[in-house]
Protein backbone atom coordinates (compact mmCIF):
# COMPACT_ATOMS: atom_id res chain seq x y z
CA UNK A 1 0.00 0.00 0.00
CA UNK A 2 1.41 3.36 -1.07
CA UNK A 3 0.36 6.42 0.90
CA UNK A 4 0.98 10.12 0.33
CA UNK A 5 0.98 12.10 3.59
CA UNK A 6 1.08 15.90 3.31
CA UNK A 7 -0.80 17.81 5.99
CA UNK A 8 -0.95 21.30 7.43
CA UNK A 9 -2.81 20.13 10.55
CA UNK A 10 -0.42 17.65 12.13
CA UNK A 11 -2.79 16.54 14.89
CA UNK A 12 -2.29 12.78 15.41
CA UNK A 13 0.02 12.61 12.38
CA UNK A 14 2.94 10.66 13.85
CA UNK A 15 0.73 8.06 15.56
CA UNK A 16 -1.29 7.57 12.37
CA UNK A 17 1.82 7.23 10.20
CA UNK A 18 3.38 4.76 12.63
CA UNK A 19 0.25 2.58 12.52
CA UNK A 20 0.18 2.75 8.71
CA UNK A 21 3.81 1.75 8.63
CA UNK A 22 2.99 -1.16 10.94
CA UNK A 23 0.44 -2.30 8.37
CA UNK A 24 3.15 -2.34 5.72
CA UNK A 25 2.44 1.02 4.10
CA UNK A 26 5.11 2.74 2.02
CA UNK A 27 4.87 6.43 2.94
CA UNK A 28 5.72 9.37 0.68
CA UNK A 29 5.67 12.92 1.91
CA UNK A 30 6.79 16.51 1.41
CA UNK A 31 8.21 19.45 3.35
CA UNK A 32 7.24 19.91 6.97
CA UNK A 33 5.20 16.69 7.08
CA UNK A 34 8.18 14.63 5.97
CA UNK A 35 10.44 16.31 8.52
CA UNK A 36 7.96 15.70 11.37
CA UNK A 37 7.76 12.02 10.50
CA UNK A 38 11.49 11.57 10.10
CA UNK A 39 12.14 13.37 13.40
CA UNK A 40 9.93 10.73 15.00
CA UNK A 41 12.10 7.95 13.60
CA UNK A 42 9.82 6.88 10.76
CA UNK A 43 11.07 5.92 7.31
CA UNK A 44 9.57 8.32 4.77
CA UNK A 45 10.22 8.72 1.06
CA UNK A 46 10.17 12.08 -0.67
CA UNK A 47 7.78 12.80 -3.52
CA UNK A 48 10.87 13.42 -5.64
CA UNK A 49 11.84 9.76 -5.18
CA UNK A 50 8.44 8.84 -6.59
CA UNK A 51 8.47 11.26 -9.52
CA UNK A 52 12.18 11.39 -10.30
CA UNK A 53 11.77 15.15 -10.51
CA UNK A 54 12.87 17.77 -7.98
CA UNK A 55 10.62 20.25 -6.20
CA UNK A 56 10.72 23.53 -8.11
CA UNK A 57 9.63 27.16 -7.83
CA UNK A 58 10.25 27.39 -4.08
CA UNK A 59 8.11 24.33 -3.49
CA UNK A 60 5.15 25.57 -5.55
CA UNK A 61 5.44 22.46 -7.74
CA UNK A 62 5.96 19.19 -5.89
CA UNK A 63 3.07 16.80 -6.45
CA UNK A 64 1.77 18.21 -9.76
CA UNK A 65 3.19 15.33 -11.80
CA UNK A 66 1.80 12.47 -13.96
CA UNK A 67 3.55 9.90 -11.74
CA UNK A 68 1.53 11.16 -8.77
CA UNK A 69 -1.79 11.79 -10.45
CA UNK A 70 -1.59 8.78 -12.71
CA UNK A 71 -1.08 6.64 -9.61
CA UNK A 72 -4.08 8.26 -7.94
CA UNK A 73 -6.52 8.47 -10.84
CA UNK A 74 -6.03 5.08 -12.51
CA UNK A 75 -9.15 2.94 -12.22
CA UNK A 76 -8.21 -0.44 -10.81
CA UNK A 77 -11.18 -2.08 -12.53
CA UNK A 78 -10.06 -1.01 -16.05
CA UNK A 79 -7.31 -3.22 -17.51
CA UNK A 80 -6.29 -0.50 -19.98
CA UNK A 81 -5.66 1.95 -17.12
CA UNK A 82 -3.57 -0.58 -15.21
CA UNK A 83 -1.77 -1.51 -18.42
CA UNK A 84 -0.81 2.11 -18.99
CA UNK A 85 0.58 2.31 -15.47
CA UNK A 86 2.78 -0.74 -16.12
CA UNK A 87 3.87 0.61 -19.50
CA UNK A 88 4.86 3.98 -17.99
CA UNK A 89 6.33 2.48 -14.80
CA UNK A 90 3.78 4.27 -12.60
CA UNK A 91 2.83 2.64 -9.31
CA UNK A 92 -0.73 2.90 -7.95
CA UNK A 93 -1.23 5.15 -4.94
CA UNK A 94 -3.73 3.68 -2.52
CA UNK A 95 -4.25 6.45 0.03
CA UNK A 96 -3.97 10.24 0.04
CA UNK A 97 -3.86 11.96 3.43
CA UNK A 98 -3.89 15.71 2.87
CA UNK A 99 -5.24 18.84 4.51
CA UNK A 100 -4.52 22.30 3.26
CA UNK A 101 -2.40 25.36 3.99
CA UNK A 102 -3.95 27.50 6.76
CA UNK A 103 -5.30 30.14 4.39
CA UNK A 104 -8.09 31.41 6.68
CA UNK A 105 -5.81 31.61 9.70
CA UNK A 106 -3.25 33.50 7.62
CA UNK A 107 -5.46 36.14 6.01
CA UNK A 108 -7.39 36.90 9.20
CA UNK A 109 -4.20 37.98 10.97
CA UNK A 110 -3.63 41.75 11.09
CA UNK A 111 -1.66 43.41 8.29
CA UNK A 112 -1.25 40.32 6.08
CA UNK A 113 0.06 41.29 2.64
CA UNK A 114 -1.46 40.09 -0.61
CA UNK A 115 1.81 38.30 -1.41
CA UNK A 116 1.66 36.33 1.84
CA UNK A 117 -1.99 35.49 1.23
CA UNK A 118 -1.27 34.21 -2.27
CA UNK A 119 1.61 32.05 -1.02
CA UNK A 120 -0.86 30.37 1.33
CA UNK A 121 -3.15 29.27 -1.47
CA UNK A 122 -2.57 25.53 -1.76
CA UNK A 123 -2.58 24.12 -5.30
CA UNK A 124 -1.06 20.65 -5.13
CA UNK A 125 -3.05 19.69 -2.04
CA UNK A 126 -6.55 20.36 -3.44
CA UNK A 127 -5.56 18.71 -6.71
CA UNK A 128 -4.52 15.50 -4.95
CA UNK A 129 -7.59 15.56 -2.73
CA UNK A 130 -9.95 15.99 -5.67
CA UNK A 131 -8.18 13.30 -7.69
CA UNK A 132 -8.34 10.80 -4.82
CA UNK A 133 -11.96 11.69 -4.00
CA UNK A 134 -12.94 11.27 -7.67
CA UNK A 135 -11.43 7.79 -7.60
CA UNK A 136 -12.68 6.89 -4.12
CA UNK A 137 -13.64 3.28 -4.99
CA UNK A 138 -9.92 2.64 -5.45
CA UNK A 139 -8.21 5.33 -3.35
CA UNK A 140 -8.79 6.21 0.30
CA UNK A 141 -8.80 9.98 0.84
CA UNK A 142 -8.44 11.42 4.35
CA UNK A 143 -8.62 15.14 5.15
CA UNK A 144 -9.68 15.08 8.81
CA UNK A 145 -7.47 13.77 11.65
CA UNK A 146 -10.70 12.71 13.39
CA UNK A 147 -10.93 9.91 10.80
CA UNK A 148 -7.46 8.45 11.44
CA UNK A 149 -8.57 5.91 14.06
CA UNK A 150 -11.51 4.70 11.96
CA UNK A 151 -9.28 4.22 8.90
CA UNK A 152 -6.69 2.24 10.86
CA UNK A 153 -9.35 0.08 12.50
CA UNK A 154 -10.99 -0.74 9.16
CA UNK A 155 -7.62 -1.52 7.54
CA UNK A 156 -6.77 -3.86 10.41
CA UNK A 157 -10.10 -5.62 9.80
CA UNK A 158 -9.30 -5.96 6.10
CA UNK A 159 -10.36 -2.82 4.19
CA UNK A 160 -12.73 0.11 4.10
CA UNK A 161 -16.17 -0.51 2.66
CA UNK A 162 -17.39 1.41 -0.38
CA UNK A 163 -19.69 3.41 1.92
CA UNK A 164 -16.75 4.32 4.16
CA UNK A 165 -14.77 5.48 1.14
CA UNK A 166 -17.72 7.44 -0.22
CA UNK A 167 -18.19 9.21 3.10
CA UNK A 168 -14.50 10.18 3.17
CA UNK A 169 -14.75 11.39 -0.45
CA UNK A 170 -17.73 13.58 0.41
CA UNK A 171 -15.77 15.04 3.31
CA UNK A 172 -12.79 15.64 1.01
CA UNK A 173 -14.75 17.55 -1.63
CA UNK A 174 -16.43 19.61 1.11
CA UNK A 175 -13.01 20.39 2.61
CA UNK A 176 -11.78 21.75 -0.71
CA UNK A 177 -15.05 23.62 -1.34
CA UNK A 178 -14.77 25.37 2.03
CA UNK A 179 -11.17 26.26 1.24
CA UNK A 180 -12.01 27.66 -2.20
CA UNK A 181 -14.92 29.62 -0.73
CA UNK A 182 -12.53 31.37 1.66
CA UNK A 183 -10.13 32.26 -1.14
CA UNK A 184 -12.92 33.59 -3.35
CA UNK A 185 -14.25 35.71 -0.48
CA UNK A 186 -10.77 37.11 0.22
CA UNK A 187 -10.24 38.08 -3.43
CA UNK A 188 -13.74 39.51 -3.91
CA UNK A 189 -13.90 43.29 -3.96
CA UNK A 190 -15.32 44.82 -0.75
CA UNK A 191 -18.04 46.58 -2.74
CA UNK A 192 -19.11 43.50 -4.68
CA UNK A 193 -21.73 42.41 -2.16
CA UNK A 194 -23.86 40.40 -4.57
CA UNK A 195 -21.63 38.55 -7.07
CA UNK A 196 -23.19 36.44 -9.80
CA UNK A 197 -21.95 33.26 -8.11
CA UNK A 198 -21.81 33.07 -4.33
CA UNK A 199 -20.89 30.26 -1.96
CA UNK A 200 -21.09 30.24 1.83
CA UNK A 201 -18.68 28.33 4.05
CA UNK A 202 -20.08 26.83 7.24
CA UNK A 203 -18.64 24.67 10.01
CA UNK A 204 -20.88 22.79 12.43
CA UNK A 205 -20.38 23.82 16.04
CA UNK A 206 -22.74 21.28 17.53
CA UNK A 207 -26.04 19.46 17.12
CA UNK A 208 -29.09 20.85 18.90
CA UNK A 209 -31.68 18.74 20.70
CA UNK A 210 -34.24 19.87 18.13
CA UNK A 211 -35.31 22.93 16.14
CA UNK A 212 -38.12 25.38 16.81
CA UNK A 213 -40.32 22.38 17.60
CA UNK A 214 -39.43 18.91 18.93
CA UNK A 215 -40.15 17.14 15.62
CA UNK A 216 -37.54 19.26 13.77
CA UNK A 217 -33.87 18.23 13.74
CA UNK A 218 -31.36 21.10 14.06
CA UNK A 219 -27.70 22.06 14.37
CA UNK A 220 -25.73 25.25 14.98
CA UNK A 221 -23.19 26.26 12.31
CA UNK A 222 -20.54 28.96 12.32
CA UNK A 223 -20.05 31.04 9.23
CA UNK A 224 -16.48 30.76 7.94
CA UNK A 225 -15.57 34.22 6.73
CA UNK A 226 -12.23 35.90 6.16
CA UNK A 227 -13.83 39.35 6.26
CA UNK A 228 -16.42 39.07 9.04
CA UNK A 229 -15.55 41.62 11.69
CA UNK A 230 -16.89 39.63 14.62
CA UNK A 231 -17.98 36.04 15.23
CA UNK A 232 -21.35 37.13 16.67
CA UNK A 233 -23.34 34.50 18.54
CA UNK A 234 -20.92 31.74 17.55
CA UNK A 235 -18.51 33.22 20.12
CA UNK A 236 -21.07 32.96 22.94
CA UNK A 237 -19.90 30.70 25.76
CA UNK A 238 -22.36 28.78 27.90
CA UNK A 239 -21.04 29.08 31.47
CA UNK A 240 -23.73 27.04 33.19
CA UNK A 241 -27.22 25.64 32.82
CA UNK A 242 -28.83 23.31 30.26
CA UNK A 243 -27.60 23.21 26.68
CA UNK A 244 -28.77 26.01 24.42
CA UNK A 245 -31.76 25.26 22.22
CA UNK A 246 -32.56 26.53 18.73
CA UNK A 247 -35.03 29.04 20.15
CA UNK A 248 -32.62 30.08 22.93
CA UNK A 249 -30.00 31.06 20.35
CA UNK A 250 -32.50 33.06 18.28
CA UNK A 251 -33.76 34.91 21.36
CA UNK A 252 -30.26 35.45 22.74
CA UNK A 253 -29.23 37.12 19.49
CA UNK A 254 -32.37 39.29 19.45
CA UNK A 255 -31.74 40.42 23.03
CA UNK A 256 -28.01 40.96 22.52
CA UNK A 257 -28.53 42.96 19.32
CA UNK A 258 -31.12 45.16 21.00
CA UNK A 259 -28.93 45.87 24.04
CA UNK A 260 -25.75 46.42 22.03
CA UNK A 261 -27.41 48.80 19.56
CA UNK A 262 -27.05 51.38 22.34
CA UNK A 263 -23.76 52.87 23.50
CA UNK A 264 -25.04 53.81 26.98
CA UNK A 265 -25.71 51.15 29.65
CA UNK A 266 -28.71 49.19 28.39
CA UNK A 267 -30.76 46.16 29.37
CA UNK A 268 -33.01 44.29 26.94
CA UNK A 269 -35.53 41.62 27.93
CA UNK A 270 -36.75 39.49 25.03
CA UNK A 271 -39.59 37.00 24.73
CA UNK A 272 -40.29 35.15 21.48
CA UNK A 273 -37.73 37.23 19.56
CA UNK A 274 -39.26 40.61 20.47
CA UNK A 275 -38.10 43.01 23.20
CA UNK A 276 -40.77 43.23 25.89
CA UNK A 277 -38.48 45.33 28.09
CA UNK A 278 -35.75 47.79 27.10
CA UNK A 279 -34.13 50.68 28.91
CA UNK A 280 -31.03 52.85 28.71
CA UNK A 281 -29.86 54.50 31.91
CA UNK A 282 -26.50 55.60 33.38
CA UNK A 283 -27.22 53.24 36.29
CA UNK A 284 -27.38 49.72 34.84
CA UNK A 285 -29.44 48.50 37.81
CA UNK A 286 -32.01 51.21 37.18
CA UNK A 287 -31.97 50.29 33.49
CA UNK A 288 -32.86 46.71 34.46
CA UNK A 289 -35.62 47.75 36.87
CA UNK A 290 -37.27 49.95 34.25
CA UNK A 291 -36.88 47.34 31.51
CA UNK A 292 -38.58 44.76 33.73
CA UNK A 293 -41.35 47.18 34.70
CA UNK A 294 -42.21 47.61 31.02
CA UNK A 295 -43.80 44.14 30.95
CA UNK A 296 -43.03 41.97 33.99
CA UNK A 297 -45.55 39.31 32.96
CA UNK A 298 -43.96 38.71 29.56
CA UNK A 299 -40.45 38.92 31.03
CA UNK A 300 -41.02 35.75 33.07
CA UNK A 301 -39.08 32.93 31.39
CA UNK A 302 -37.49 35.32 28.89
CA UNK A 303 -33.95 36.37 27.98
CA UNK A 304 -32.01 39.18 29.66
CA UNK A 305 -29.16 40.91 27.82
CA UNK A 306 -26.87 43.58 29.30
CA UNK A 307 -24.31 45.56 27.35
CA UNK A 308 -22.34 46.04 30.58
CA UNK A 309 -20.82 43.56 33.05
CA UNK A 310 -23.30 42.19 35.56
CA UNK A 311 -22.09 43.25 39.00
CA UNK A 312 -23.30 42.20 42.45
CA UNK A 313 -26.15 44.76 42.63
CA UNK A 314 -27.51 43.92 39.22
CA UNK A 315 -27.23 40.18 39.82
CA UNK A 316 -29.28 40.48 43.03
CA UNK A 317 -32.06 42.30 41.12
CA UNK A 318 -32.12 39.86 38.19
CA UNK A 319 -32.20 36.92 40.59
CA UNK A 320 -35.67 37.95 41.79
CA UNK A 321 -37.29 36.92 38.48
CA UNK A 322 -37.21 33.60 36.61
CA UNK A 323 -35.41 33.74 33.25
CA UNK A 324 -34.34 31.09 30.75
CA UNK A 325 -31.10 32.82 29.75
CA UNK A 326 -28.87 35.73 30.73
CA UNK A 327 -26.22 37.10 28.41
CA UNK A 328 -23.57 39.70 29.28
CA UNK A 329 -19.93 40.55 28.49
CA UNK A 330 -18.78 39.80 32.05
CA UNK A 331 -20.02 38.63 35.46
CA UNK A 332 -18.77 39.40 38.95
CA UNK A 333 -17.76 36.35 41.06
CA UNK A 334 -20.88 36.88 43.20
CA UNK A 335 -23.08 37.01 40.09
CA UNK A 336 -21.60 33.76 38.80
CA UNK A 337 -22.09 32.03 42.13
CA UNK A 338 -25.66 33.31 42.46
CA UNK A 339 -26.81 32.42 38.96
CA UNK A 340 -25.10 29.04 38.86
CA UNK A 341 -27.27 27.89 41.77
CA UNK A 342 -30.20 27.85 39.34
CA UNK A 343 -29.90 24.60 37.39
CA UNK A 344 -32.32 25.63 34.65
CA UNK A 345 -30.81 29.08 34.04
CA UNK A 346 -28.53 29.30 31.03
CA UNK A 347 -25.72 31.73 31.74
CA UNK A 348 -24.00 33.00 28.61
CA UNK A 349 -20.85 35.07 28.17
CA UNK A 350 -20.24 37.11 25.01
CA UNK A 351 -17.58 39.83 24.69
CA UNK A 352 -18.71 43.22 23.43
CA UNK A 353 -17.95 43.79 19.76
CA UNK A 354 -17.04 46.96 17.87
CA UNK A 355 -20.00 49.29 17.36
CA UNK A 356 -19.58 49.29 13.58
CA UNK A 357 -19.17 45.55 13.17
CA UNK A 358 -22.45 45.22 11.27
CA UNK A 359 -21.56 47.71 8.56
CA UNK A 360 -20.89 45.11 5.84
CA UNK A 361 -22.61 42.10 7.35
CA UNK A 362 -25.01 40.25 5.08
CA UNK A 363 -28.42 39.13 6.27
CA UNK A 364 -29.35 35.74 4.78
CA UNK A 365 -32.99 34.60 4.73
CA UNK A 366 -33.83 31.12 3.40
CA UNK A 367 -36.83 30.67 1.13
CA UNK A 368 -37.92 27.46 -0.51
CA UNK A 369 -35.29 26.78 -3.18
CA UNK A 370 -33.01 29.71 -2.45
CA UNK A 371 -31.77 32.52 -0.27
CA UNK A 372 -32.63 36.18 0.00
CA UNK A 373 -29.48 38.18 0.68
CA UNK A 374 -29.36 41.76 1.91
CA UNK A 375 -27.12 44.13 3.79
CA UNK A 376 -27.80 44.27 7.51
CA UNK A 377 -30.07 47.09 8.71
CA UNK A 378 -27.29 49.51 9.55
CA UNK A 379 -26.57 53.15 8.88
CA UNK A 380 -24.04 55.64 10.19
CA UNK A 381 -24.87 58.65 12.32
CA UNK A 382 -23.98 60.87 9.34
CA UNK A 383 -26.62 59.10 7.22
CA UNK A 384 -29.34 59.60 9.83
CA UNK A 385 -30.91 63.01 9.34
CA UNK A 386 -34.26 63.27 11.19
CA UNK A 387 -36.28 66.40 10.40
CA UNK A 388 -39.21 68.02 12.14
CA UNK A 389 -42.33 68.30 9.94
CA UNK A 390 -44.91 69.44 12.51
CA UNK A 391 -45.59 73.04 13.54
CA UNK A 392 -44.36 72.31 17.05
CA UNK A 393 -40.77 71.08 17.27
CA UNK A 394 -40.07 68.34 19.81
CA UNK A 395 -38.70 69.30 23.18
CA UNK A 396 -35.22 68.15 24.08
CA UNK A 397 -36.70 65.39 26.25
CA UNK A 398 -39.09 64.26 23.51
CA UNK A 399 -36.28 64.16 20.96
CA UNK A 400 -34.11 62.08 23.28
CA UNK A 401 -36.95 59.61 23.81
CA UNK A 402 -37.80 59.52 20.11
CA UNK A 403 -34.23 58.60 19.22
CA UNK A 404 -34.35 55.84 21.84
CA UNK A 405 -37.71 54.62 20.51
CA UNK A 406 -36.42 54.71 16.94
CA UNK A 407 -33.59 52.33 17.83
CA UNK A 408 -35.95 50.14 19.83
CA UNK A 409 -38.51 49.76 17.04
CA UNK A 410 -35.78 48.39 14.76
CA UNK A 411 -35.70 45.23 16.88
CA UNK A 412 -39.44 44.53 16.85
CA UNK A 413 -41.35 42.60 14.22
CA UNK A 414 -43.26 44.70 11.67
CA UNK A 415 -45.73 46.40 11.67
CA UNK A 416 -43.99 47.70 14.76
CA UNK A 417 -45.02 50.48 17.12
CA UNK A 418 -43.09 51.48 20.23
CA UNK A 419 -44.11 53.80 23.06
CA UNK A 420 -41.24 55.15 25.16
CA UNK A 421 -40.51 57.63 27.90
CA UNK A 422 -37.36 58.33 29.90
CA UNK A 423 -35.37 56.06 27.56
CA UNK A 424 -37.64 53.17 28.53
CA UNK A 425 -39.86 50.92 26.45
CA UNK A 426 -43.40 51.25 27.84
CA UNK A 427 -45.40 49.31 25.30
CA UNK A 428 -45.06 47.79 21.86
CA UNK A 429 -47.15 46.25 19.13
CA UNK A 430 -45.44 43.65 16.96
CA UNK A 431 -46.28 41.68 13.84
CA UNK A 432 -49.75 43.13 13.33
CA UNK A 433 -51.17 43.41 9.81
CA UNK A 434 -52.74 46.73 10.83
CA UNK A 435 -50.59 49.54 12.27
CA UNK A 436 -53.52 50.95 14.29
CA UNK A 437 -53.81 47.60 16.08
CA UNK A 438 -50.13 47.85 17.00
CA UNK A 439 -50.78 51.32 18.48
CA UNK A 440 -53.75 50.02 20.48
CA UNK A 441 -51.66 47.13 21.85
CA UNK A 442 -48.87 49.54 22.79
CA UNK A 443 -51.27 51.86 24.60
CA UNK A 444 -52.89 48.97 26.45
CA UNK A 445 -49.48 47.73 27.63
CA UNK A 446 -48.30 51.21 28.67
CA UNK A 447 -51.51 52.06 30.51
CA UNK A 448 -51.37 55.37 32.37
CA UNK A 449 -47.68 55.74 31.54
CA UNK A 450 -48.63 56.39 27.91
CA UNK A 451 -49.44 59.98 28.84
CA UNK A 452 -46.48 62.11 27.84
CA UNK A 453 -44.80 59.27 25.95
CA UNK A 454 -43.42 59.30 22.39
CA UNK A 455 -44.29 56.91 19.59
CA UNK A 456 -41.99 55.32 17.01
CA UNK A 457 -43.31 53.59 13.90
CA UNK A 458 -40.94 51.30 11.98
CA UNK A 459 -42.34 52.54 8.65
CA UNK A 460 -44.44 55.35 7.29
CA UNK A 461 -47.81 56.07 8.88
CA UNK A 462 -50.17 55.75 5.93
CA UNK A 463 -53.36 57.23 7.46
CA UNK A 464 -54.20 59.83 10.13
CA UNK A 465 -56.01 57.22 12.27
CA UNK A 466 -52.72 55.99 13.74
CA UNK A 467 -51.93 59.49 15.02
CA UNK A 468 -55.54 60.01 16.21
CA UNK A 469 -55.43 56.88 18.36
CA UNK A 470 -51.97 57.75 19.72
CA UNK A 471 -52.99 61.32 20.60
CA UNK A 472 -56.10 60.12 22.41
CA UNK A 473 -53.89 57.80 24.44
CA UNK A 474 -51.65 60.64 25.61
CA UNK A 475 -48.74 60.43 23.14
CA UNK A 476 -47.13 63.83 22.58
CA UNK A 477 -44.58 63.15 19.81
CA UNK A 478 -44.15 60.77 16.88
CA UNK A 479 -41.10 59.62 14.95
CA UNK A 480 -41.74 57.79 11.71
CA UNK A 481 -40.30 57.21 8.24
CA UNK A 482 -42.56 59.52 6.27
CA UNK A 483 -43.19 59.12 2.57
CA UNK A 484 -46.92 58.37 2.51
CA UNK A 485 -49.12 59.99 -0.14
CA UNK A 486 -51.17 61.20 2.82
CA UNK A 487 -48.23 62.73 4.71
CA UNK A 488 -49.94 66.13 4.68
CA UNK A 489 -53.06 64.69 6.35
CA UNK A 490 -50.97 62.80 8.92
CA UNK A 491 -48.95 65.93 9.75
CA UNK A 492 -52.14 68.01 9.98
CA UNK A 493 -53.52 65.53 12.52
CA UNK A 494 -50.34 65.86 14.60
CA UNK A 495 -50.69 69.65 14.47
CA UNK A 496 -54.35 69.38 15.46
CA UNK A 497 -53.26 67.75 18.75
CA UNK A 498 -50.16 69.95 19.14
CA UNK A 499 -47.96 66.87 18.70
CA UNK A 500 -44.37 67.01 17.48
CA UNK A 501 -43.63 64.85 14.44
CA UNK A 502 -40.26 63.88 13.03
CA UNK A 503 -39.52 62.12 9.74
CA UNK A 504 -36.44 59.88 9.50
CA UNK A 505 -36.45 58.97 5.80
CA UNK A 506 -35.28 55.50 6.90
CA UNK A 507 -37.45 52.43 7.36
CA UNK A 508 -36.93 49.59 9.86
CA UNK A 509 -39.07 46.67 8.62
CA UNK A 510 -38.14 43.41 10.36
CA UNK A 511 -40.03 40.44 8.98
Amino acid sequence: MRVILSVSDKTGLVSFARKLSGLGAEIYSTGGTKKSLEDSGLTVHSISELTGFPEILDGRVKTLHPIVHGGILARRDLPRHMGELVQLNIHPIDMVVVNLYPFVQTVTRPHVSLEEALENIDIGGPTMIRAAAKNFPSVIVVVDPQDYDMVIEKLRQGDLSLEDRKRLAHKAFQHVALYDTAIAEYLRDENDLFPQEFTIGMRKLYDLRYGENPHQKAAFYALQSVKLRSPGMTAAKLLSGPELSFNNILDLEAAWNAACDFVSPTVAIVKHNNPCGLCTNPDIVEAYRRALAGDPVSAFGGIVACNRPIDDRLAAEIDKTHYDCIIAPEYSPYALELFQKKKNLRLVLLPLQPANNKARRLDLRPVNGGLLVQEADYYTEDEFKPRTVSKRPPTETEMRDMLFAWKAVKHIKSNAIVLAKDNTLLGMGAGQPNRVTSVELSLKRAGEQAKGSVLASDAMIPFPDTVEVAAQGGVTAVIQTGGSVRDSEVIATADKYNMAMVFTGIRHFRH
